[in-house]
């Protein structure tokens, strides 16, 4: 009888400490979406950030809600059909394919009177909303985009865009991160701010690129901020990130392991300042 309930009592306190699985949504662009496509980045890249932080905190089991290209626009306008479901905790990683795009960031009065999804500002309040409608308990972490460096398509150089060092539209990438912050303030949600990580500076995206020198046409590996004015041609021009170029991103803008790790490291000391974890 005593060894019974010994076995039971023992049970009973497994149990007890057993840590509670927490159900996280991550909406986000191709940051996110190429978390579970690694074939997608010629497996330059063996784990994303959703994988790494729940390595770090095994508690939480997450569900990728990342869509190739997309911007906050896109999400809000397709908010109904994606098929968010309830969950525990919510994070919002997006806002570098609006800058690239062009979209307005407007203003905070946007966020504030829900003004519509003609700005970044009154996009995140769609999302918001829609977040609090399917849980109003659940905890929320923004994630402001990162610095990137010229994006280079790994599969089709043709697809390519220049980094932040550069106004879109007459807009800098640094605004869509500060609106994010200021949202996060505003609403008191925590913000992961990549943009102005330290560890996530613009030169330190890629080791350098491997363009034509314009004098002689060989080959020379350029760094950043020389590699900015250097030519880049698609049609005949090799791929100008081979994998010795590699650094933060494998390509300009995507996170490599390396630029991973960081991300979800920063990410999983936010959800351990909301309690997600006991540890």
């Amino acid at each position: 009888m005593k060894k019974f309930l010994s076995i039971s009592l023992a049970v009973i306190l497994l149990c007890s400490f057993r840590e509670k699985e927490l159900t996280w949504v991550a909406i986000g662009d191709s940051i996110t979406y190429l978390n579970d496509h690694p074939d997608e980045t010629g497996n330059r890249v063996s784990k994303g950030y959703l994988t790494r932080v729940t390595e770090i905190l095994p508690n939480l089991r997450y569900i990728n809600q990342g869509h190739n290209g997309w911007t906050s626009g896109g999400i809000a306008d397709n908010i109904e059909s994606l098929g968010l479901i309830k969950a525990d905790v919510y994070s919002v990683f997006l806002g570098t394919n609006d800058w690239w795009q062009g979209r307005p960031v407007g203003k905070i009065d946007d966020y504030q009177h829900d003004n519509g999804n003609t700005t970044v500002y009154g996009s995140f309040r769609i999302i918001i909303n829609k977040i609090r409608q399917l849980n109003p308990e659940a905890k929320i972490v923004l994630i402001t985009p990162m610095q990137r460096n010229d994006f280079i398509y790994i599969e089709d150089a043709k697809n390519n865009a220049f980094g932040s060092y550069k106004r879109k539209n007459g807009q800098a990438l640094e605004e869509f991160a500060n609106a994010v912050l200021t949202i996060g303030r505003y609403e008191q949600i925590p913000v992961v701010d990549l943009y102005h990580h330290p560890l996530l500076k613009l030169e330190n995206m890629v080791k350098f690129k491997r363009l034509k020198n314009p004098k002689n046409g060989k080959y020379v590996n350029y760094a950043y901020p020389v590699s900015v004015s250097i030519p880049f041609n698609p049609e005949n021009d090799e791929y100008p990130y081979p994998p010795d170029a590699v650094n933060l991103t494998y390509d300009g803008l995507h996170p490599s392991d390396k630029g991973n790790s960081i991300i979800a490291s920063a990410l999983a000391d936010a959800f351990r300042q909301l309690g997600l974890s006991p540890r």
